[in-house]
């Protein structure tokens, strides 16, 4: 299982970070603009193959203005996974222990801010739609991602996890 505090995220602007270092960038961007309203927002995809990459990303949406990603691939040496539904199944878990991870730690600090900052990060993005095969999972999915605290987002709207993340499979 994913640990986030191991390893490293990929920023473009900022190369490799391990979790404290982005966490520290994702503090330092809310912190160049404290008027504007910031979206934090998780998702996961995967390749098709029998031993996926999984790339997990945090988007910084600062409304109206863009946003920053960073992405930290999981890959399994010794598990394979048999079939779509255990991916699938694997990148929401992934989501969702990443998402508590970081919300544990971003609370911390942005409590600790000069100002009130003006965010939310309440979504996890999932890569299932209502057309195609993953659409049997979708009570599923939504009621995993419930069950940890946050709200869902699917196709057409789970960016994250179908543009972002997927560009890194």
């Amino acid at each position: 299982m994913l640990k986030p505090q191991e390893g490293y995220f990929y920023n473009p602007t900022c190369g490799n970070l391990k979790a404290d270092e982005a966490i520290k960038e994702i503090l330092n961007y809310i912190s160049e603009k404290p008027e504007r309203f910031y979206d934090i927002i998780v998702g996961c995809d995967s390749s098709s193959d029998e031993m996926p990459n999984f790339p997990v990303v945090v988007v910084v949406l600062r409304v109206g203005e863009g946003g920053r990603f960073f992405i930290k691939k999981v890959g399994y040496k010794n598990q394979k996974f048999s079939n779509w539904k255990q991916r699938i199944l694997e990148e929401v878990l992934l989501s969702c222990d990443l998402a508590l991870f970081l919300k544990e730690r971003l609370l911390k600090h942005l409590n600790q801010l000069p100002y009130t900052p003006r965010y939310q990060f309440r979504y996890i993005h999932a890569d299932i739609g209502g057309n195609g095969a993953t659409k049997d999972m979708i009570k599923e999915v939504v009621n995993l991602i419930r069950g940890n605290g946050f709200e869902p987002k699917i196709k057409p709207d789970s960016f994250v996890a179908s543009t972002v993340a997927d560009r890194y499979t």
